[in-house]
């Protein structure tokens, strides 16, 4: 009889990792989808906690660079977002809904014309579009890229997983190039997404230029941009923020001139938005999964 119960203790025992993995998630990964007018495009999905135990219906978080946000082998410096980690913690905190997150990965030297919003593109002067120029390698397709996020690959997950389909339960966020490309799906298309996080958002657009360089023509075409865009909040969140290191150096007055726009559109600080600088954080992925929970928190919250 305790030589059964041993072993009954012992199999619980050896059980137990599967379980607390089994727990914490689950990754699937799509390795290559097609897209009409995009480079073939590959994927990585988080299913939460008791997505496969149970019947429940989940909003859907897209993210951009979805090859840095789960796995060490996957991604591009060894670093990741962890951000499965931040959902368990916003969930922990009990004031976000499980979600599922969808990441995209960037499809590599690519990465800059898809994310790059178009809009800005056509609106800029010529010293600024040459800057934007040198780093294309191609014309700029994040029009397309939006269409196909919005469309087919949102249709697609709607069929795939069990998932509430509104724009309140549908947000996209990112950094740097993610971080405008992010903006851009949330003020071109609100009827699909209703939550934003537009992380160390490269305002530049391009090379930044020397240390300290501010381009008031180009803060002044994001401003324009944001005013014929943003409309009203109607329940919508956006989350924007920056460091002040490295790369994030050079965003705090483009950063400022937006805000500026958010309260001057009847968007709401704190309730419709949220303006973040985090002093000594730098332009990489350890900066971003650090700040990661607060923001799941935020812009999620029920």
């Amino acid at each position: 009889m305790i030589r059964y119960l041993l072993a009954a203790l012992l199999a619980l025992v050896l059980a137990a990792p599967a379980l607390a993995e089994a727990d914490r998630g689950r990754l699937v990964e799509v390795e290559r989808m097609a897209a009409a007018g995009l480079p073939d495009q590959r994927l990585s999905i988080w299913l939460p906690p008791g997505y496969d135990t149970s019947k429940r219906r989940y909003p859907v978080l897209y993210m951009h660079d979805g090859h840095n946000l789960f796995d060490l082998k996957k991604s591009n410096f060894n670093k990741i977002w962890a951000a499965d980690q931040a959902m368990l913690a916003a969930i922990a905190s009990g004031k976000v809904e499980p979600h599922i997150i969808v990441g995209v990965w960037a499809p590599g030297k690519d990465r800059y014309r898809q994310y790059l919003p178009k809009d800005i593109y056509d609106l800029a002067g010529p010293a600024q579009r040459q800057r934007m120029d040198a780093m294309t390698g191609g014309p700029v397709i994040s029009d397309v890229y939006l269409a196909w996020l919005a469309g087919p690959l949102k249709q697609w997950v709607d069929r795939t997983y069990r998932t509430r389909t509104g724009p309140r339960d549908t947000a996209i966020a990112g950094s740097s190039m993610g971080g405008l490309m992010s903006c851009y799906a949330f003020l071109r298309r609100p009827d699909i997404y209703g939550r934003a996080a537009c992380v160390s958002s490269h305002w530049p657009a391009a090379d930044p230029g020397a240390p300290g360089a501010f381009d008031r023509d180009l803060a002044a075409l994001w401003d324009e941009w944001f005013q014929k865009n943003l409309g009203k909040p109607r329940g919508r969140r956006l989350w924007l923020d920056h460091g002040t290191a490295t790369l994030d150096a050079w965003y705090a007055p483009y950063q400022q001139v937006i805000d500026a726009r958010l309260g001057q559109s009847g968007w709401k600080s704190g309730r419709d938005w949220e303006s973040k600088v985090y002093v000594g954080a730098e332009h990489e992925e350890n900066a971003w999964a650090r700040r990661l929970p607060e923001i799941f928190t935020w812009l999620l919250r029920k």
